[in-house]
């Protein structure tokens, strides 16, 4: 797996996903934002966490008109795969990867803590390392995590499996332990084809037992396996 990470203005967790994708045996090559092309052999694009261009107007706004993301979009249409993460799940859907927005935290605060995660499934190259229903635990760090779409659209994800990973807590349950509002407590979804995925939580900061724990490993872990 040859991973591409994009590096915006503002973009602070570049150095952390690119050493879990090497951890898991993936090769990286960081790219710039002003960049026309994606390097050649580009298997994974990823787009980081961080407050691209500062996020200004809204949430990744800017960063999705990027030069940079011409090439995503295409490289996304042709069946590559997108991975956003935080910052990068909201610059996925301003630039038309992934349905719906990320809109600020119901409490209007940011939140930054540990969180369990309910996978939904494990049959895509994100999440083999996983089962289905396991509960994981990383960590959220965001103050726009709160994820929105019409009726029709929810409709749609729920129905078609794209649902990734769902807030929840200890035991599962959805109910109790959503930290921003999203609908239906929707930590992250796919694209049609399962290629792109978008997430509000940072498994690549939970991948060293010395840091709290390696639930974030399984991500890495499956990618590395789909090449």
């Amino acid at each position: 797996m040859h991973a591409a990470v994009i590096t915006f203005p503002g973009t602070n967790r570049e150095g952390d996903v690119a050493r879990a994708l090497i951890q898991a045996g993936a090769k990286v090559t960081h790219a710039w934002h002003a960049d026309y092309d994606l390097p050649a052999g580009t298997d994974l694009v990823v787009l980081p966490g961080g407050f691209a261009y500062g996020d200004y107007m809204r949430t990744g706004a800017i960063a999705a008109r990027a030069h940079i993301m011409d090439a995503v979009r295409a490289h996304a249409a042709k069946g590559g795969y997108v991975l956003g993460i935080c910052n990068g799940f909201q610059v996925a859907c301003e630039a038309g990867l992934l349905p719906g927005i990320l809109m600020r935290n119901a409490g209007l605060k940011f939140v930054c803590r540990m969180q369990h995660l309910r996978v939904e499934r494990n049959d895509t190259a994100y999440t083999s390392a996983y089962t289905p229903g396991q509960i994981i635990k990383v960590c959220i760090a965001h103050g726009e995590g709160n994820y929105i779409c019409d009726a029709e659209t929810l409709a749609r994800l729920e129905g078609e499996g794209r649902v990734a990973f769902r807030y929840c807590d200890e035991a599962g349950d959805i109910t109790k332990r959503n930290p921003n509002g999203s609908l239906n407590a929707i930590a992250g979804i796919y694209s049609e084809n399962h290629r792109v995925l978008g997430l509000m939580p940072h498994p690549e900061n939970l991948i060293e037992s010395l840091v709290g724990g390696t639930d974030g490993k399984g991500m890495f872990a499956s990618l590395a396996g789909a090449a």
